[in-house]
C-alpha cells in the first residue's frame, strides 16, 4: 500500500465529514457555507497529506478509519493557511471570479478555525480527551503563525542553516506535529507517545517544507526568490560563501523581485554540484532522524511502512546540478 492507496479509500469519507461539517453551519449561515464550500473547491490541495492522521492512528491501533475526522481537521487547515500564505506573498493569491478576494479571506477564517473545532467537538470523547485535542489545534496554529511571520520577515544577511530550520519548524512543522499528536491522542496512546508523534510531525514537516521549495525552483517560477524568501538552499549557499562572492550573492537577493537576470544567476547559484551535494546529505540527515522516531514508536507493522515510504517521497532528491556563472564560480 502507498500513501496514495489509502488516501483514494477513505477520499470521500473525508469529504463527507467536511461536507457534515458545512451543514452545521446551518440556515443562518447559508452564506458563509457557500463561500467556503466554493473557497475548498477551488483551493484543491496538490498532496494529499490528509492521509498523516490516519497512518498515526492505524500504527497505534491498527485501523486507519476512526482518524477520518482529523484528517478533514488537516485538510481544512491546510486550505486556509495556503491561501492565507499565498495573500501574503507579492503575487497574492489565485480566485476566481466566483468569490471576491475578501470574500475568500473571510472564508478561510472558518475554514481553518470554526470547521475544524466544530469537527472536535462533534466527537464522542471524554472531555479530557477532547480538551487536549483542541489545545493542540491552537498551539499548531499558534506557533504555525509565528513561524510563517519569521519566515516574511526573514534576512538573508542575518540567515543560517539553524535560523531556517527553527522557522520550518514553526511554518510547517507546527502544522504536521499538530495533526500527528492529535491523531496519537485520539488513538487513546501514551504521553509520551504523543510527543514523540508530535516530534516526528515537526521533522516531517522541515522535510516536507524542503521538498516544496524544490519544487518551486523546478517550476520555473522561482517565487521563492521573487518573494525573497529565505530558503534552507539559499542560506546554506550564502553560509559556505567566501566573503566576497557572499556579498555577490546578498546583492543578488536584493536584486531578485526586481530583475530577471539576478534571479537567474541566484538560481544557478542555488543549483551548483558543491551545493546540491551538501544539501542532499543535509535531506539524508532529516529523514534518518525521522526514522530514528518512528523505531522508537514501533508499532503497526503493515501501516509502518506506508508511512516510512511518505518519509522517502518527502526526502527526494529533486534538483539536478547547473553550471554556476564564471564569475561566481568561487562560491563555496
Amino acid at each position: 500500500m502507498s500513501y496514495l492507496d489509502l488516501h483514494r479509500a477513505v477520499a470521500q469519507d473525508i469529504d463527507a465529514e467536511i461536507e457534515t461539517a458545512l451543514e452545521r453551519l446551518g440556515p443562518p449561515a447559508g452564506t458563509t457555507k457557500s463561500i467556503v464550500a466554493k473557497l475548498l473547491e477551488q483551493r484543491k490541495l496538490r498532496h494529499p497529506l490528509s492521509v498523516l492522521p490516519l497512518l498515526t492512528h492505524a500504527i497505534e491501533t491498527g485501523r486507519p478509519g476512526p482518524a477520518v475526522p482529523l484528517s478533514a481537521v488537516h485538510l481544512l487547515w491546510w486550505t486556509s493557511a495556503c491561501y492565507l500564505d499565498d495573500l501574503a506573498d507579492a503575487n497574492g493569491a489565485s480566485i476566481s471570479g466566483e468569490l471576491t478576494e475578501n470574500e475568500a479571506l473571510l472564508a478561510s477564517v472558518i475554514t481553518g478555525n470554526a470547521l475544524p473545532i466544530q469537527i472536535i467537538l462533534a466527537q464522542d470523547l471524554p472531555d479530557s480527551v477532547r480538551s487536549a485535542l483542541i489545545t493542540e489545534f491552537l498551539n499548531g496554529w499558534i506557533i504555525g503563525v509565528d513561524g510563517q511571520t519569521v519566515d516574511m520577515r526573514g534576512d538573508i544577511a542575518g540567515a543560517s542553516r539553524k535560523s531556517v530550520i527553527e522557522t520550518y519548524r514553526g511554518k510547517s512543522g507546527a502544522p504536521f506535529g499538530m495533526i500527528t499528536a492529535m491523531a496519537a491522542v485520539f488513538s487513546g496512546t501514551t504521553a509520551a507517545k504523543v510527543d514523540l508523534w508530535r516530534e516526528f510531525g515537526y521533522v516531517f514537516g522541515i522535510l516536507w517544507q524542503i521538498f516544496n521549495d524544490q519544487e518551486d525552483i523546478l517550476s520555473g517560477r522561482d517565487e521563492d526568490l521573487l518573494n525573497g524568501t529565505v530558503t534552507y538552499l539559499l542560506a546554506s549557499v550564502v553560509e559556505d560563501a567566501s566573503p566576497d562572492v557572499r556579498d555577490h550573492i546578498l546583492g543578488l537577493c536584493a536584486d531578485a523581485g526586481r530583475s530577471d537576470q539576478a534571479r537567474a544567476e541566484l538560481a544557478g547559484l542555488l543549483r551548483t554540484p558543491l551545493a546540491l551535494d551538501r544539501y542532499r546529505a543535509e535531506i539524508d540527515g532529516f529523514r534518518a532522524e525521522a526514522y530514528r522516531i518512528l523505531d522508537e514508536i514501533g508499532g503497526d507493522e503493515f501501516y509502518s511502512p506506508v508511512l516510512r515510504r511518505l518519509v522517502d517521497h518527502a526526502s527526494q532528491m529533486l534538483l539536478e546540478a547547473e553550471l554556476a556563472p564564471a564569475a561566481v564560480s568561487g562560491a563555496a
